[in-house]
């Protein structure tokens, strides 16, 4: 029988903290309403309007049922449009709208701040890296 693992050398429960300290953090200097799943569809828009919900699921990484909830929640605030693709009838092609950019505009800013907060704890030289290990980790 094994014995107790050692939670600090634990990749899953040191994420979990992780990602529970940005929680707290985003919560606290970003936003307490939009979260930063819901940022990450705003930004994905903001960088290239007019692509399906596919797509948004893949760039912003949540699964496809929860990215349909978050576009349709953006939907629904008015943040995000969605119009029929003309060329192929089948696919929704989804955009920021002036609220969203407003939006998105006013909570980017604060998103950069709490990146920079988080990556503070390593050195400069070492920031890329570890952005890296984190990329390669969320492709598996």
């Amino acid at each position: 029988m094994t014995g107790a693992l050692d939670a600090d050398r634990y990749a899953g429960h040191l994420i979990r903290r992780a990602e529970q300290v940005h929680t707290s953090l985003w919560s606290k200097f970003v936003s307490e309403t939009v979260t930063s799943q819901q940022f990450a569809v705003l930004d994905a828009l903001r960088k290239g309007p007019g692509v399906d919900q596919s797509t948004v699921a893949r760039l912003t990484s949540p699964d496809r049922s929860t990215a349909h909830h978050i576009v349709r929640l953006l939907t629904e605030q008015h943040y995000v449009s969605r119009t029929r693709d003309l060329s192929d009838r089948r696919r929704t092609l989804l955009a920021l709208t002036a609220e969203g950019r407003t939006l998105h505009a006013s909570l980017a800013p604060d998103a950069e701040r709490i990146n920079d907060e988080l990556l503070a704890v390593f050195p400069g030289e070492r920031r890329g890296e570890v952005l890296q290990i984190l990329a390669r980790i969320s492709q598996r």
